[in-house]
């Protein structure tokens, strides 16, 4: 009984110790700030080259979502919608969305020393949205329809020249609103990010230690953050205080998951500029591998690794391919291709050896006539291509679905060339299709692999 009294005072005076933070006043309610958003959530995915790597997704996922767990209860809200996505670009940079949304860039995974630094920058985050910051500061502006300042919030949050081309996508010159958060709310985010960091498990001193490493990087990617998360001043000496009242015993930072995302980082092609990677998007090439951007494919291509990567794609699937095979991605699909096999011919993206995976929405709710409906689509963008003889069963996902082969001259190549095309319904009557494309003469070495990727595939609808 001695020991529980001890234990309870203890914590009375942990409670005591740590500097209180009180979200400021806003006019918007929480459901706003889910749909403010999530409407410049898109903005970004549009705007920006999100990852779509597994190994990548699931490292920042899994912090994010230990993170949350860690807010505390008076700042919780049921209704926001919190995603963690990472950005391949260089800048040493992250910002988070009204409601929930946060974007990671690659630069800073690849600046940080410990998970513990990767956290802390989430943590601040994390405590902008907890604490509303975003239409707390729209709530000193003129009121302007929810529509059209999604886009300004975005820009603004991105800040910088990329921020202000965001911005100018709206209705409303509406930066100065949002533009960058004050002192006063960098200063909460901090304290705030430190109490849920400590919560967490990680040391909140890891969150002063990379600010530092970002201002001494202000040469090299650092400003991008500066300027939208300006130092309140002492800004390491308050959060190193803070963090001794918070006395995290046997803190997470050099983890193993740490070290093998930074090997994995650094074995991909460096990463872009935002600059690079948004003008890119504008002319509609931010998918496209690099070097292929309106390039004809040649069709002479490496055969497809033994060794598998990993990929998330969206909040659809997830799916391991050849780890020499390249994503781009489409409105409504994502094609896996090697380097050679994808590019443009007459305008159109086209790809000689790979796979197509995607969803077609279509007005029938059985599989095999929404199948016949799909080819019927393919046939008409290639005149070449044969009807199916029949299908066979097929297990996509611990799913019922169906197969077929039909072969198709290509108009790239000229060669003959299969194609083996998998599909099965999702919850909500939608398709879901995985079209694997190789030449005839070589259609038997890529069987296999087809079959390994959609062996892979886990559906989350």
């Amino acid at each position: 009984m001695a020991k529980t009294l001890i234990a309870v005072v203890l914590s009375t005076a942990l409670v005591a110790a740590q500097t209180r933070i009180t979200p400021p006043k806003n006019k918007y309610t929480p459901a706003q700030d889910v749909e403010l958003g999530q409407q410049a959530a898109t903005e970004a995915r549009q705007q920006l080259p999100i990852m779509r790597d597994e190994a990548v997704s699931s490292f920042t996922e899994s912090i994010g979502r230990r993170l949350v767990r860690a807010i505390p209860a008076e700042l919780q809200h049921p209704e926001f919608r919190y995603s963690f996505e990472t950005v391949n670009v260089r800048e040493i940079n992250a910002f988070a969305l009204p409601g929930g949304p946060m974007f990671i860039n690659r630069g800073m995974i690849e600046a940080a020393h410990d998970e513990g630094e990767v956290a802390g920058v989430m943590a601040h985050e994390l405590s902008h949205v907890v604490l509303r910051h975003g239409t707390a500061q729209a709530s000193a502006a003129t009121p302007y329809e929810i529509g059209t300042i999604a886009g300004a919030i975005l820009g603004a949050i991105i800040g910088g020249r990329v921020g202000s081309v965001v911005a100018q996508g709206t209705q409303f010159g509406l930066g100065a609103a949002f533009m960058r958060f004050s002192r006063a709310y960098e200063h909460d985010a901090d304290i705030e990010g430190s109490q849920i960091m400590a919560r967490a498990g990680y040391d909140p001193r890891d969150m002063a230690n990379m600010f530092k490493t970002i201002e001494a990087k202000a040469g090299s990617g650092g400003p991008e953050w500066l300027s939208d998360h300006p130092n309140p001043g002492n800004r390491y000496e308050y959060i190193t205080a803070e963090a001794r009242a918070l006395r995290v015993e046997s803190p997470i930072r050099d983890s193993v998951a740490f070290q093998q995302v930074q090997a994995h980082l650094r074995g991909m092609s460096p990463a872009p500029t935002t600059e690079q990677a948004t003008r890119n998007a504008s002319r509609g090439g931010d998918t496209t591998p690099r070097g292929t951007t309106g390039s004809v494919p040649t069709g002479r291509v490496e055969a497809p690794s033994n060794s598998m990567t990993g990929y998330k794609v969206g909040n659809v699937f997830r799916v391991r391919v050849p780890s020499n095979w390249r994503q781009t991605q489409s409105n409504n699909s994502v094609t896996f291709a090697p380097q050679g096999a994808y590019g443009q011919y007459r305008g159109e993206n086209v790809f000689t050896h790979g796979m197509e995976i995607g969803i077609s929405r279509n007005e029938s709710h059985d599989l095999q006539t929404a199948t016949d409906e799909l080819i019927d689509s393919l046939t008409r963008g290639n005149p070449n291509m044969s009807r199916p003889s029949g299908y066979s069963r097929a297990v996509i996902a611990n799913r019922e679905g169906l197969r077929t082969i039909v072969s198709n001259t290509s108009e790239v190549t000229g060669r003959d060339e299969t194609v083996t095309l998998f599909t099965t319904l999702l919850r909500d009557g939608s398709l879901f299709y995985a079209i694997g494309v190789a030449p005839r003469d070589e259609f038997s070495s890529y069987q296999n692999t087809f079959q390994r990727v959609v062996g892979s595939i886990q559906l989350t609808n």
